[in-house]
């Protein structure tokens, strides 16, 4: 994928609906809290990524300033989820019990 401003905006709206959908999920559930719903892994997941994205597109140069706004409020709901992310490339063997347990939604 080509790093660019639409590209950027796709994301965004593609995280927007998504989070709009895992709304719809919890109350269908019987109106769990989002927090304790197991996609929230793969919704930090996610904003990692559309974080990174940002980042790579604000080196690039050339970002209008509303969408420079838009990437920083990425980067800082990112921030607040950041300990839910997927480890890279770490075995379960070398994770530690609270890992393990939160991975597995435990």
């Amino acid at each position: 994928m080509a790093i660019s401003v639409q590209n950027f905006i796709k994301l965004a709206n593609f995280y927007n609906q998504m989070l709009t959908t895992m709304s719809a999920i919890c109350i269908e559930k019987g109106g769990i809290n989002m927090e304790n719903y197991v996609g929230r892994f793969f919704v930090a997941d996610v904003l990692e990524y559309i974080a990174e994205y940002g980042r790579r597109l604000l080196e690039k140069g050339n970002v209008p300033a509303d969408v420079a706004r838009v990437i920083k409020i990425f980067q800082e709901k990112f921030e607040s989820v950041k300990d839910m992310v997927t480890p890279t490339e770490k075995p379960i063997y070398e994770m530690t019990l609270e890992e393990f347990e939160k991975i597995m939604n435990i």
